[in-house]
């Protein structure tokens, strides 16, 4: 079998999962990642998180106890189940695209830095976007607590239900339509069909940009228009997802006793638009000009920090390109 090499001249990818990519619109890489060189050090970090929003939340009256004797998933797991807190914001990268609060939390690391900047995971990446890569800023921590657990906790009833059908160009803004991002999906614990691993629609990207309906669970694809038959993409640490920008996915219910965490990563090539002008991209690799590349987690947390500055001083509702009144919709 023939062997695709990178502009370095390194093993990649097989042409038969390339193709793959450009039949069925996504495709599955394992090992891309080290879990315990790559991954834990997230981990870590994230329990470092918890442990000084728990002590907090504790000290306000809004927890019981902090639950520091146990591991992270299952002391996530119990705060969420007791909290009405939305603690996933606290844990996301992303800004929300409604108003923006000067004190809005997000979470800025240098171990995510090194994650969505890691050589191997670019070196998938540049693939498919060649070899000069943007970090698109449409990223985001994903914290999916068991719906049976939390279910009426909170009035933010997304983080409790199934993600709905969407494709990520149809929840980004038009000018982005031409720009072609890949996306990179990868869960830092097991993602299986019991606690909500993702969903695919084999081929749907060639169907082209189906309409999204707002409601609840934010822009979704009615049923009815869906391109075919799903099918469930379960991932072990260290594998990642790769989805085209026109792929149809979503995720099941969270039916298991704990949380699922992923991360949803963007990249792209240098130049184009993001869909999020607002929000800072950054060079995460260049092969014409090496200089180009943001090597320091100081400054891509500096970037975020004035992107929120800036957003907080000024009342800001991401619009849409479709309506809920829309015959579409009805």
């Amino acid at each position: 079998m023939r062997m695709v090499t990178n502009f370095l001249g390194s093993t990649m990818l097989t042409t038969d999962q390339q193709q793959h990519f450009l039949k069925q619109g996504f495709l599955v890489v394992e090992n891309v990642l080290d879990p315990q060189r790559d991954l834990a050090p997230v981990i870590d970090d994230y329990a470092a998180l918890l442990d000084q929003l728990a002590s907090e939340w504790c000290a306000a009256g809004r927890l019981r106890a902090t639950y520091r004797e146990l591991p992270f998933v299952e002391r996530l797991t119990k705060i969420m189940a007791e909290s009405a807190i939305n603690v996933s914001r606290y844990f996301d990268i992303s800004l929300p695209d409604n108003q923006v609060a000067a004190d809005e939390p997000m979470h800025l690391s240098e171990p995510l830095f090194k994650l969505i900047t890691n050589p191997r995971l670019l070196d998938v990446v540049e693939c498919f976007v060649g070899p000069e890569i943007l970090s698109n800023p449409v990223q985001h921590v994903r914290i999916k607590p068991p719906e049976q657990v939390v279910s009426g906790k909170f009035d933010q009833n997304f983080l409790v239900r199934k993600t709905g059908w969407h494709q990520d160009q149809g929840v980004i803004r038009s000018e982005a339509d031409e720009t072609p991002t890949l996306t990179v999906w990868l869960p830092i614990n097991e993602a299986t069909t019991e606690n909500g691993c993702l969903c695919v629609v084999p081929g749907s990207h060639r169907a082209g940009l189906a309409p999204h309906c707002p409601g609840d669970d934010g822009l979704t694809i009615p049923d009815r228009l869906l391109a075919g038959e799903a099918t469930p993409v379960p991932l072990k640490p260290g594998s990642v997802l790769l989805l085209h920008r026109l792929t149809q996915h979503a995720s099941l219910s969270n039916r298991s006793q704990t949380v699922r965490w992923s991360l949803d990563l963007r990249y792209q090539p240098i130049g184009l638009p993001t869909g999020r002008e607002e929000y800072p991209g950054f060079v995460a690799r260049s092969r014409a000009n090496p200089a180009l590349v943001l090597t320091s987690f100081k400054q891509w947390e500096e970037l975020w920090r004035a992107a929120r500055e800036r957003l907080a001083s000024a009342p800001r509702r991401l619009k849409h390109r479709w309506s809920a009144d829309a015959p579409i919709c009805a």
